[in-house]
């Protein structure tokens, strides 16, 4: 029976007709009211938590992004540098395709192009930074625009310069690379006040790194903690022209060196002359310079990666200089010096070379179409004016190395200097043919004095004389002559015979000179059969014919 009761039920209350039960129905507070109870909700704090766990895990697996800012060259060639500079080099026995690596699509026909590269650790499998690559191939002031985006105060730091040069054209490399300095000074010039000042910070970082020494390695940290800092004194034509972005050049096609060598007659004082030249401009920015051939082992990856600050987490490279072989020439930054310099051959002025350079990349840059090479004459006469001055480091190399194409063209084919060159000039070949036709017809000429005035010597055997010795070698001379068995000797008997007849008879009847000459002819003929058995049958057959019809 119901009572009534205003107070609180008990849990298990049974009313009449109806089993309630209170857990199912009137659960009562919720969870998480209380303070410290867990959430319920899907869409409470929980959503903050894994953002923030997914933020820092992506934080810590970002990659470092490094900048290349590749100059000069050709599509082709750039192409090549990006093949070598991609390629497994950890295994030396690979084929070349296999030693390729993984090369991204590259648009670099136009303007200026783009790519990208994954660094890859030493296992091939850790990734460890990525390269992004802006290519550009003529040192125009129309692109200036395109450069400057790409220099800002985040990116200097990690961004390197890589001027490509190629051993196809080795006189035009001074001319080249004086463009494309002039061109990095204009665009710099015009950044901002605050990446002109990481700049500065860069160039200072690079310019006062220990020679030789890695500025984390122990030697270099006892040599700080000992006594201080220690700062060495630059020496003279070093960091003159910092540009403020670390720079490489790059000269590809080292094979080609030997074929210089043999087809243009080059010696060892052009190749001297040549690294001695790009060593002292270039150690007035503090670049660096390598030498690579295609698909052969270099150092060209360890002195770039190096450069933009990869390192290898399994395998530390140590990049050593090498300035001995001449197609696998390395000078890292911060190596070179003008002792080391000078000692490769001496005469060379590296006093002048510097100065004029350093006056020189002061204008703006010019097109390349106006070099020598090309046969800009205006700009032949800039240069020429500019040596007499002592001045112009274009013309100082340009004097030394030339085209050999050109040099050959401008030298008199008589003088002194013409006889030490390979090339020689060569003719049309119908003039060359020409030329021999006549010289063909003028010894036809000779000979045919010679054997005027230089008779032919008479036989000391006449086909008439008789020779007992030969007949009895060879015997009778017979042959069949259609059907009818003619005897050679019994016909050249005959003959005698009728001519002693006709001679008897001269007095009373003279036969016609005709018939003598041609009585002559046939005795002739047969007297040659009897010398030689395999004469012409078509001959004897003519003589036998006319014979028989004359004969008794």
């Amino acid at each position: 029976l119901a009572t009534a009761w205003d107070g609180p039920r008990p849990l298990n209350t049974v009313e009449t007709g109806q089993t309630m039960f209170t857990s199912s129905h009137n659960p009562g507070p919720k969870l998480g009211s209380g303070n410290n109870s867990r959430p319920s909700s899907k869409d409470g704090p929980k959503k903050n938590i894994w953002s923030s766990m997914l933020d820092s895990v992506a934080n810590g697996k970002r990659l470092p992004e490094k900048n290349l800012l590749i100059l000069g060259g050709t599509p082709e060639s750039q192409r090549e540098f990006l093949d070598t500079l991609s390629a497994d080099t950890s295994d030396p026995s690979l084929s070349n395709d296999r030693r390729k690596g993984r090369v991204p699509p590259v648009a670099n026909q136009f303007a200026l192009g783009y790519t990208y590269q994954d660094v890859l650790d030493a296992d091939q499998e850790d990734t460890l930074a990525r390269v992004s690559a802006y290519l550009l191939s003529e040192p125009s002031l129309s692109f200036a625009p395109l450069l400057k985006p790409l220099l800002t105060a985040q990116s200097v730091p990690e961004t390197l310069v890589v001027i490509l040069l190629d051993w196809s054209d080795p006189w035009t490399w001074v001319r080249r690379l004086r463009e494309w300095v002039r061109l990095l000074r204009h665009v710099l010039i015009s950044l901002d006040d605050e990446t002109k000042i990481v700049m500065e910070e860069t160039m200072t970082e690079w310019r006062d790194r220990k020679r030789g020494i890695d500025p984390g390695s122990t030697a270099a940290q006892g040599l700080t903690s000992s006594g201080g800092p220690v700062t060495i004194p630059l020496g003279p034509g070093e960091w003159d022209e910092g540009l403020g972005i670390p720079m490489c050049v790059v000269c590809q096609g080292a094979d080609k060196i030997e074929k210089l060598e043999k087809d243009h007659g080059w010696h060892e004082e052009q190749f001297d002359f040549i690294l001695q030249f790009m060593r002292t401009i270039l150690l007035k920015h503090g670049a660096s310079l390598i030498y690579t051939t295609p698909f052969l082992a270099n150092s060209l990856q360890g002195l770039l990666h190096s450069s933009l600050g990869i390192h290898s987490l399994l395998k530390r490279q140590s990049l050593k200089h090498n300035v001995i072989d001449r197609d696998k020439i390395l000078v890292p930054s911060n190596w070179d010096s003008w002792g080391k310099i000078r000692i490769i051959r001496e005469g060379f002025d590296m006093e002048g070379v510097s100065t004029a350079w350093s006056i020189e990349i002061q204008d703006p840059p010019e097109p390349l179409s106006g070099s020598p090479v090309d046969g800009d004459k205006s700009s032949q006469g800039e240069d020429v004016a500019g040596l007499d001055d002592g001045t112009s480091a274009v013309a100082i190399f340009e004097q030394t190395i030339k085209d050999p194409k050109l040099d050959a063209s401008m030298t008199h084919p008589g003088s002194q200097h013409s006889k030490n060159k390979v090339e020689v000039d060569t003719f049309d070949m119908q003039s060359f043919l020409g030329k021999q036709l006549e010289v063909l017809e003028q010894l036809k000429l000779e000979d045919e004095k010679d054997r005027t005035a230089k008779p032919v010597p008479q036989l000391e055997m006449s086909p008439l004389d008789d020779n007992g010795r030969v007949n009895e070698h060879i015997g009778p001379v017979q042959f069949n002559m259609g059907g009818i068995q003619v005897d050679a000797d019994d016909m050249l008997r005959k003959l005698k015979e009728r001519e002693a007849n006709r001679s008897q008879r001269k007095d009373t009847l003279s036969a016609p000179s005709g018939e003598k000459s041609h009585n002559q002819a046939l005795a002739n003929f047969f007297a040659g059969l009897v010398k030689k058995p395999g004469g012409s049958l078509a001959g004897a057959g003519l003589g036998v014919g006319e014979t028989a019809a004359d004969s008794p």
